[in-house]
């Protein structure tokens, strides 16, 4: 990941959102993107001066909008305008989906039809340099005029009111934070406030990121799937590229072809190739391409859409040259679909593993294997609550794949009267990521523990290094021990990188 990331509001890459929101990358602010941004802020403080009524500039907001604001009164509108949509609730959000909101609403704010000052935007950029966080809570937004009450908590910040974390773990109000950094706080001209608010960039900092972990995922997911299928004496032809070939999905031709790479130079494949009674594997082992292939193409599609959303004017009014335009570029059904989308594909995934996991286990499925991979069943349960955890995990996320962005409740007196929840599908597969990546540990675990009895067969060569990578960090099971550890300690593996 790169130390620096320069923001212009039109080249923003989920790579650029990882660094400056997990890897602390420096944010800078390119010089033609600032005066871009004055010049089409000075075009709307035209506008002002001429008198004509502009929505959010010169009148109220949603239901208001045919209230005309007197001139004098422009400032206090933008702060009243804040200062009330301050109205998150629940916990708050992580820093790092803070840091990634922060630097994907500065990005957007230097476009130039958003007629703001460049001010906003590296002002921005001085918090997240100084590791300065606003407090922003979880809950709130329904994702129709932008994630409102998110992006108003960080406004509310930058006023140099409320309260936000520092880099030394305390708490405290922006004001103090401000002044022991040489911050000015911002007081929002008119038009600003509203520009600042409306945006979808709560919701689209979390797919951001939920992009780049579920790739890593689905990769990673390989390698517990082909240690399982040797574990379990499968079989690699049904990988065989010929059969992809005849239908050419993307994503399947692509995990097809992962799984006969860590097949490769399989000792077990050679020891079972005569004389196996079996036609065929179960479904779990022969259509993981199938399976897999399509949770591929869903992230792609996830990662198409925060790819455009990234860089896309999401504010309202608009400013064209010599024209305000008012829209709904702010609506947020673009990402609260893919993040559905993503969290059904990622349940799939999780539920695929599950599946081998309790094949492994069962001695009527394991096809030699000891009763829960132990080697003395009854007197120790070996793998037993392993399985019950991921089939916890999976029923759980099955029940969070109903989709949120279906689940409109009008708002605004009904002026805002269809609304996607983009920011309730963003938790909801948060969640499930968490729970997938959890499952497939499980699995990895599983796996390795399986190999142990096929010694000294050994595993293809990309097996064998996925297995080398779990027992760095979790030895062989002798004897019963406590699993969360060991669970935990995968899964925190497998969010930092591909086992594969």
């Amino acid at each position: 990941m790169s130390n620096e990331v320069m923001i212009d509001g039109e080249s923003l890459s989920v790579a650029d959102v990882v660094a400056v929101a997990r890897d602390r990358a420096r944010v800078t602010i390119s010089d033609k993107a600032k005066t871009a941004a004055d010049r089409s802020r000075n075009a709307v403080e035209k506008f002002i001066d001429g008198g004509a009524s502009l929505y959010g500039v010169n009148t109220g907001f949603g239901k208001l909008a045919d209230t005309k604001i007197a001139s004098d009164q422009l400032i206090q509108l933008q702060r009243n305008l804040i200062r009330s949509h301050v109205a998150g609730v629940g916990s708050p959000l992580p820093t790092e989906l803070v840091r990634a909101l922060m630097l994907l609403r500065a990005n957007v704010l230097l476009k130039e039809t958003s007629g703001v000052r460049s001010l906003l935007a590296v002002r921005l950029a001085d918090l997240l340099n100084g590791g300065i966080h606003p407090v922003v809570p979880e809950q709130g937004s329904v994702g129709a005029s932008g994630d409102l009450a998110p992006l108003a908590h960080v406004a509310h910040a930058l006023m140099g009111e409320g309260e936000v974390d520092v880099d030394d773990g305390r708490r405290v109000p922006a004001s103090e934070a401000f002044t022991d950094a040489g911050i000015e706080a911002v007081e929002f001209q008119a038009k600003e406030g509203l520009s600042f608010i409306n945006g979808t960039q709560a919701q689209s900092g979390i797919l951001a990121l939920m992009v780049h972990d579920a790739r890593n995922l689905w990769r990673t997911a390989h390698g517990a799937a082909a240690m399982s299928l040797e574990a379990l004496r499968g079989t690699p032809v049904p990988f065989d590229a010929r059969i992809h070939r005849v239908r050419p999905h993307k994503g399947q031709s692509e995990s097809a072809e992962i799984m006969r790479e860590l097949l490769v130079n399989s000792e077990i494949r050679e020891s079972h190739r005569e004389n196996d009674s079996r036609v065929q594997d179960a479904y779990s082992l022969r259509c993981t391409p199938q399976i897999l292939g399509p949770v591929k193409d869903a992230i792609e599609f996830a990662a198409g859409v925060i790819e455009v959303e990234l860089n896309a004017a999401t504010d309202n009014p608009l400013v064209f040259g010599d024209e305000i335009l008012s829209g709904g570029n702010f609506h947020g059904q673009p990402v609260a679909m893919a993040l559905d989308f993503l969290g059904i594909s990622l349940t799939t995934l999780a539920g695929l593993s599950e599946r081998r996991i309790d094949r492994m286990l069962n001695t009527e499925t394991s096809h030699g294997l000891p009763a829960f991979l132990t080697h003395d069943p009854g007197l120790q349960s070996g793998f037993m609550m392993v399985q019950v955890t991921a089939a916890a995990l999976v029923a759980e996320s099955r029940t969070l794949c109903t989709p949120a962005s279906v689940q409109s409740i009008p708002t605004d007196g009904n002026q805002e009267d269809y609304v996607p929840m983009g920011m309730a599908a963003a938790f909801k597969a948060r969640r499930i990521l968490a729970n997938a990546t959890r499952v497939v540990a499980c699995e990895l675990l599983a796996g390795a523990q399986g190999l142990e009895f096929l010694k000294p067969l050994r595993p293809g060569d990309g097996v064998r290094r996925v297995y080398g990578r779990v027992r760095k960090l979790v030895s062989a099971l002798e004897e019963d021990r406590p699993f969360t550890p060991d669970i935990e300690c995968m899964s925190e593996l497998i969010g930092r990188e591909s086992l594969i």
